[in-house]
């Protein structure tokens, strides 16, 4: 036996051993194992004004938000990158029955006081879950029946009914309808690159909020609506000399919709992408058709919306009437859940 050759190679190896556990201990120090320390929030997304899966307008719903910080939340958001994330920060049942399910409510970029699918989408999640936790019909019936939201625009309720088809239907109540300015009907048609002509006389473009500011525009046909395109910058410009409250955009309807079982056509179309849906337009929508008798008091009008990118959006729409005032703004759809996962941070 070589024992010079073997006691080389044994401090070799012993060597290079070693340094490989010195470097994993270095390793070790300056990279903590990746799961040390990991908080974990449940997320559930959701297809809302829809019965279909991949279609309407995706929402992710975080179900347990306690924990996470504001910039923790606007960053999940951005981790989503969908139109907009919302986060439930449960609070103990009796305050929950009183004064409803504390929600917030993200886009990408910023935390928005209100949004008409992430409602829907929200409260179909915590209803859902409910029905789950719940065993006799009797405590199902009425834990099924209703949600009660606390957003920052205030308490929304949301309503729900099972149909034949065994979908669930239910129908969010907005704010009481805020009317804005009329806008000139020729300035809106040079913003749009359109004739005046293109845009609809029958009742005024017109700015009106049920929690968001949105320009409702009348495109008299739909074959304009089909090909309509937004320069954002223009849009942009223009909705800021408006000095609007909070958020604003505009929304684009018309009645020429080709099918006799939709009321209107629309399009939500904004700075940086198109809206397969868009609830809190549709509410401002309801309120603008009842003020000008487009939609008779508790009429519903069913809007599809998101056609042009293949998200077919499916939107219920009615208001009331007190006199001269409209009132009592509900919009309503299906939405179907189509996955659930954990996120780590």
């Amino acid at each position: 036996m070589d024992t010079k050759h073997s006691r080389r190679s044994f401090l070799q190896t012993a060597g290079v051993v070693g340094v490989a556990a010195a470097v994993g201990d270095v390793g070790a120090a300056e990279h903590p194992s990746p799961n040390q320390g990991v908080r974990h929030f449940h997320c559930v997304q959701i297809d809302v004004f829809t019965s279909r899966r991949l279609e309407g307008n995706p929402l992710a719903v975080f179900t347990d938000a306690r924990g996470l910080s504001d910039s923790e939340m606007q960053d999940l958001a951005g981790e989503t990158n969908l139109q907009e994330t919302t986060f439930v920060l449960p609070r103990d049942p009796a305050t929950e029955r009183e004064q409803g399910v504390k929600v917030r409510i993200f886009v990408p970029g910023a935390e928005i006081p209100f949004g008409g699918h992430p409602t829907l989408g929200t409260a179909m999640v915590l209803r859902n879950l409910r029905m789950a936790r719940t065993k006799s019909r009797a405590d199902q019936a009425k834990n099924g029946s209703s949600v009660l939201l606390d957003l920052m625009v205030g308490k929304v309720p949301v309503d729900f009914r099972e149909e034949t088809s065994g979908n669930v239907f239910g129908e969010m109540h907005q704010v009481e309808p805020v009317f804005g300015p009329v806008h000139d009907r020729d300035t809106i048609a040079a913003l749009l690159d359109l004739s005046p002509s293109d845009i609809s006389s029958d009742a005024p473009i017109q700015s009106l909020s049920t929690g968001l500011f949105f320009i409702i525009v009348p495109i008299k046909s739909l074959s304009t609506l089909r090909r309509l395109t937004v320069a954002p910058r223009k849009a942009y410009d223009y909705l800021s000399r408006q000095k609007l409250p909070g958020h604003s955009d505009f929304y684009y309807v018309t009645g020429d919709t080709g099918d006799p079982t939709i009321g209107l056509r629309s399009r939500g179309i904004f700075s940086t992408s198109e809206d397969p849906a868009t609830g809190s337009a549709a509410g401002c929508t309801a309120a603008w058709m009842v003020r000008y008798g487009i939609a008779r008091p508790e009429q519903t009008v069913h809007i599809l919306q998101g056609v042009e990118i293949k998200r077919p959006s499916h939107i219920f729409v009615r208001a009331s009437k007190d006199g001269d005032k409209v009132t009592n703004v509900r919009v309503g759809g299906h939405a179907v859940e189509i996955m659930e996962g954990t996120f780590s941070l």
